[in-house]
């Protein structure tokens, strides 16, 4: 039997340039969706596949996304005070057991391989999953769970794939495929940002992953890839043929927020999803067609 998936590492050491002003002060993984910032959607959508223990991989000045799953007195008094049961039972549902969450910091913008690497000690001998939250998960079943119960199945490295147009795979790290069963597809290979040319196939690896740990050792040579920074497709792909890798075609839709347009569609999306907020969305978007 594969070890339990308990960890989840999530880099957000990033600047968030792309959303300069907005992201001057504040971390861009607490940008809001609706009501939540993309760190929270990250972390419920783990914590849905049974992931236990976290490990965020910040830079300075990103304390405020530890903040966000710690107990807020003042506020959770003030509640009290007026009477405000219901937002109070919403947090104390969203709330995290002590020690469930772990910092450490990423010195140095190295690349995401480099974040991964940082994380070393709290991944161990584990199985973990990576969650950027960057890419916004809109799925019945935790995007996370899916790769899980692939994991679980065939005991080994597991990453989130889908179809791009053949023009954009020089963006994403991109899989070459081999047998496929059901929403299971072999990885054979595994190529970092290819020129379009030359890229196995349109299947590209979006920000969802299941790795074993040795994938550390490999990170640990410090070997610089795409763009002069240590790729994790990189690493990743010295692992095929020594363990089980595959794809999994997941079930869901993804949203790129590190992109504005990406962000806003997000908006709507999430907002029309909720029964509390699709007939309001409704309303604006009539206004705009």
């Amino acid at each position: 039997m594969p070890k339990p998936l308990r960890k989840a590492v999530l880099p957000v050491a990033g600047l968030g340039t792309r959303f300069l002003p907005a992201t001057k002060q504040m971390a861009k993984e607490m940008l809001p969706v609706v009501d939540k910032p993309l760190i929270h959607y990250a972390v419920e959508e783990a914590r849905a596949a049974g992931i236990e223990e976290f490990c965020f991989v910040t830079g300075r000045g990103k304390t405020m996304l530890v903040d966000q799953f710690d107990v807020a007195f003042e506020l959770e008094r003030t509640l009290t005070e007026r009477g405000k049961q219901k937002e109070l039972d919403m947090l104390h549902a969203q709330a995290l057991p002590p020690g469930s969450i772990i910092s450490t910091r990423q010195q140095v913008p190295l690349g995401l391989g480099h974040a991964i690497w940082c994380a070393r000690a709290f991944i161990g001998d584990d199985p973990f999953a990576i969650l950027l939250p960057d890419d916004l998960m809109l799925c019945d079943v935790s995007c996370t769970k899916q790769l899980a119960d692939a994991y679980m199945a065939t005991g080994g490295n597991v990453v989130a794939i889908e179809e791009v147009p053949k023009e954009r795979v020089s963006s994403y790290g991109v899989i070459a495929p081999g047998a496929t069963k059901g929403n299971l597809v072999e990885v054979t290979g595994l190529v970092e940002k290819p020129p379009v040319e030359k890229a196995p196939s349109n299947l590209t690896v979006i920000g969802r992953y299941v790795l074993m740990p040795e994938v550390i050792g490999h990170l640990s040579k410090f070997e610089k890839g795409a763009g002069g920074e240590i790729q994790l497709t990189d690493s990743m792909a010295k692992l095929i043929g020594s363990q089980p890798f595959h794809g999994v075609r997941y079930e869901g839709r993804r949203f790129d927020c590190g992109d504005k347009a990406g962000y806003l569609e997000a908006q709507v999306a999430f907002a029309l999803a909720r029964d509390d907020m699709a007939p309001a969305m409704r309303r604006i978007l009539q206004k705009y067609s």
